[in-house]
């Protein structure tokens, strides 16, 4: 038995070199990952001009408590579409997932979209898998210092510029990168920008494959999400590895026909595809937790494949029962449940962002004391009106009372008010009753806010509850 305190508490990392490749899907990878920094990176720099409000396309105000999205502000009582969006997108996740696998992980994930970056960035200085491995087993000379500190420089620019870019989502993004780099941004800016700095840095840099294999929790519960006929990518072990197991070219294994007749796959184990693999796994021993299913090794066999004029690459995308040579569905009932359940979702959100109203009204009881008697007789409750005024135009409002017979509404000078465009307003209404002496308990009633001179805009009414003293009182 070994000595337990020797042990290693944890596995040791063990450096992958991706090698490039070139293929359809590096190329699809290629344009993803323009498009996402395209959006991200120019996002904070588009304009659009507002009547009220910044002149930022994107911009999310804390202070103001209101999140600018092109045409679109959300309020902060808008704030359950944020809700709606994040089942929305666990939705999507769990269709797709259900349909095409990882593709997520592979071509729109931020952790793979960054890594990208990263390793483009070191084959640029470094070499490519070849020149990176001799690199690291050379001893350290002034070459190899500037090299690898070249490199770290470069990532170290990119992860700081994905800290402030965010940052510039939540302010006048012109206005705080000058206020940045003077001193002057607040204390959040910088504290943001670095944070987002150092895990850019350690994640798509230092740890890489770890993230996706360690960290991630979407590697865990894929299966649950997977069955016989979702895609996945997979190598044809039936053509690959024939009767006797793949082998190397050699003279007597020269042709596909000489291979084909001594029982030997088309797989000449080359190596290829773990080579360009992102994550470092072979392929070819199946389906494993750290695939995030990029279909780099296809691009990979499909380059070996095409210059053998073997035909077609020996890893594609298929499903389980596809490779066992079984009619494979992809509209199955599962599938079509996540479908409808993800169609009504957007709809739903949809039509809640529509037909957001342009004028809002809430209504709190003062409840300290729920009720006052008044020297005349009569009782009062107290009301807290919150006014929200989502236009870009000021509007006259007129508040109004009814279904309290005889009931005296004071709102003090504010019976008639202008409400700012993109503001909003408290006010404060005292409603007086005199009840006849058999009504005890509660009455409801309701308050309304009529605009004037707007047609557009028509009636809000919200209710509320008069309380009365009981019989004891």
């Amino acid at each position: 038995m070994s000595d337990a305190g020797t042990e290693p508490l944890y596995q040791a990392r063990i450096p992958i070199y991706p090698r490039s490749v070139k293929g359809p899907f590096r190329n699809l990878k290629w344009g993803i990952l323009g498009l996402a920094y395209g959006v991200y990176f120019l996002l904070p720099w588009l304009r659009w001009e507002r009547n009220v409000g910044p002149d930022q396309a994107v911009l999310f105000d804390i202070a103001a408590r209101k999140f600018y999205l092109f045409g679109l502000v959300v309020h902060a009582q808008d704030l359950f579409w944020l809700a709606g969006l994040l089942m929305i997108a666990a939705l999507l996740l769990f269709f797709v997932t259900g349909i095409a696998g990882r593709v997520f992980c592979g071509y729109f994930c931020f952790q793979t979209l960054w890594t990208d970056l990263y390793l483009l960035i070191e084959r640029l200085v470094q070499g490519d898998r070849a020149a990176r491995i001799r690199l690291d087993k050379t001893p350290w000379t002034a070459g190899k210092m500037m090299r690898k500190g070249m490199t770290h420089l470069l990532w170290l620019l990119a992860a700081f510029w994905t800290g402030l870019t965010f940052t510039l989502y939540w302010d006048n993004a012109p206005q705080l990168i000058v206020d940045w780099f003077t001193g002057r941004a607040p204390f959040a800016a910088y504290a943001t920008t670095l944070f987002l700095t150092a895990t850019t840095y350690v994640m798509a840099g230092l740890a890489r494959e770890q993230v996706c294999t360690y960290m991630c929790p979407y590697a865990r519960f894929q299966s649950v999400m997977f069955d016989a006929d979702t895609r996945i990518v997979a190598y044809d072990a039936a053509r690959g590895e024939g009767s006797q197991g793949r082998h190397k070219v050699s003279r007597e294994l020269k042709s596909q026909e000489q291979r084909h007749q001594q029982g030997v796959g088309d797989c000449i184990d080359c190596g290829y595809c773990v080579q360009v693999c992102p994550t470092g796994i072979d392929i070819r021993n199946g389906l494993q937790v750290q695939c995030i299913s990029c279909a780099l090794c296809i691009d990979a066999c499909a380059t070996i494949m095409q210059s053998l004029g073997w035909g077609k690459s020996l890893v594609r995308y298929t499903s389980e029962k596809q490779a066992a040579g079984e009619p494979s569905r992809i509209w199955k009932p599962k599938t079509v449940a996540y479908g409808l359940v993800l169609l009504a979702a957007a709809s739903a959100l949809g039509w809640s962002v529509g037909h957001q109203a342009p004028l809002e009204m809430s209504v709190v009881q003062m409840r300290q004391p729920l009720f006052v008697r008044l020297s005349d007789g009569r009782i009062q409750n107290n009301y807290e009106l919150h006014l929200e005024n989502k236009t870009d135009e000021p509007l006259r409002l007129a508040i109004t009372m009814r279904g309290l017979a005889g009931a005296e509404l004071d709102v003090g000078r504010l019976a008639s008010l202008e409400l700012p465009p993109q503001r909003s307003l408290r006010v404060v209404a005292r409603v007086r009753w005199q009840s006849h002496h058999d009504i005890k308990g509660s009455r409801s009633f309701f308050f309304d806010v009529i605009p004037q001179r707007r047609r557009d805009v028509g009636m809000v009414s919200a209710p509320a509850t008069f309380y009365l003293p009981g019989r004891e009182d």
